[in-house]
């Protein structure tokens, strides 16, 4: 191992009282640091030999108990070194890194603080979206912990199942607490990696995230028709919802936080090119005969740097992500009003168009690698996630194929 730990008097330090500090001298890839421990002592009480404290030495009630202390301390210090370098995480360590890991007492690391340093990062990173998923679990632990201090200890396997019971027992779903459960557990995760909590005590090896399946979300191409023919007036807020539900389904699927962003410079020679908010994933997107007229629309008088839809309001980031939200919001309430203006039994909100679009290529025949590429996933598995649930009139259809 290149990295080594010697209890050792820093005599270069001496206090005014003439005592100088014990410290812990750590190296690590040639480089060489102090850690403090706490304790003083005049350089005559300090047996170099034996790294410790002579036992003549009148300064505390015990020297024993002293030397016993630091022996101690070196231990826990070895015992992280040796699991960074079982954990193959130690060699990539500076020694800064190193330093900072081996001080930070777990005991001492509350969650809720740690969750709060995450979430403003994502603010400082301008990832609103995420900083805004854990400022919700930030919020439902404080409320139920009632109280400011949630140590990483305290998260045990008996305190997600108490909290799994309180969610329940509020009405809420099995998909939200797997929402709750997965940010916790990723938060869980980075301070592992970072540290600040030892693997050992990590909750989620026993404790299993549930799920359910989602209802079925795709509706069919006659029912999109019916929405595309509703008529209308225009400039209204049932018009442009209606829209905005059909440009989606028309641009692949493009959720409505992509699509709030799309600026009139997106459209270069007949196509929209963008990159995801989520994933940065770039698209490019024909405009088809379809699409074209909806774009009109929204489109007279504007230049470039203009979006193109009458979504983001205000000039700031952050300000635009709260437009985007609230408009969400309402497009999801009225797009109820257009389901029953259109004798739509299914529940209609902005995600219904991808599902929908995805599910209506799968029935033409579209592979599903192609589709795949058109929803921008980055593997099969998601995509067999928007198609394992196929309406059952369709697989009707499909077994009626069967011949004999």
């Amino acid at each position: 191992m290149k990295t080594s730990l010697t209890l050792s008097l820093d005599t270069r330090r001496k206090r005014k009282d003439r005592t100088c500090p014990v410290i812990f001298r750590l190296s690590h890839h040639r480089k060489t640091t102090a850690i403090a421990t706490g304790f003083n002592v005049p350089p005559e009480y300090w047996n170099e030999k034996n790294r410790e404290v002579k036992r003549n030495y009148t300064g505390v009630s015990s020297v024993t108990r002293l030397n016993n202390l630091l022996s101690k301390k070196k231990t826990d210090l070895m015992d992280g070194i040796n699991s960074l370098e079982e954990d193959g995480r130690l060699e990539g360590l500076s020694l800064r890194e190193l330093k900072s890991i081996l001080t930070k007492s777990t005991i001492k690391v509350s969650f809720l603080d740690y969750t709060q340093q995450l979430i403003d990062s994502m603010m400082e990173a301008k990832r609103f979206g995420n900083a805004r998923a854990y400022k919700q679990v930030y919020n439902v632990l404080k409320t139920f912990n009632r109280t400011k201090s949630l140590r990483f200890e305290e998260i045990t396997i008996t305190y997600l199942n108490r909290f799994e019971t309180y969610h329940l027992k509020k009405g809420n779903s099995i998909n939200g607490l797997s929402v709750y459960m997965r940010t916790i557990r990723a938060i869980y995760n980075k301070a592992i990696t970072q540290g600040l909590v030892a693997r050992d005590r990590y909750p989620f090896t026993q404790y299993k995230i549930k799920s359910e399946p989602t209802a079925k979300r795709a509706i069919s191409r006659e029912k999109i028709k019916r929405i595309l023919d509703l008529e209308l007036e225009v400039g209204t807020p049932l018009f442009d919802s209606r829209n905005y539900f059909i440009a989606s389904y028309l641009l692949n699927g493009v959720s409505f936080i992509d699509m709030a962003f799309l600026k009139v410079g997106n459209i270069i020679d007949g196509r929209i090119h963008y990159k995801r908010q989520k994933t940065a994933k770039p698209y490019d997107i024909k405009i088809t005969q379809q699409l074209s007229p909806i774009l009109d629309t929204y489109l007279e008088g504007k230049n470039k740097d203009d979006f193109i839809f009458p979504i983001v309001k205000r000039s700031k980031l952050l300000e635009q992500h709260r437009d985007i939200r609230n408009a969400r919001i309402k497009y999801n309430r009225r797009l109820k009003e257009i389901a029953n203006l259109c004798n739509i039994e299914e529940n209609l909100t902005s995600y219904v168009s991808r599902h929908s679009m995805a599910t209506n290529l799968i029935l033409k025949d579209v592979p599903i690698n192609a589709l795949s590429k058109m929803l921008g996933h980055s593997d099969l598995q998601t995509t067999e996630i928007y198609i394992k649930n196929l309406p059952t009139h369709i697989m009707d259809e499909y077994q009626e194929r069967l011949e004999i």
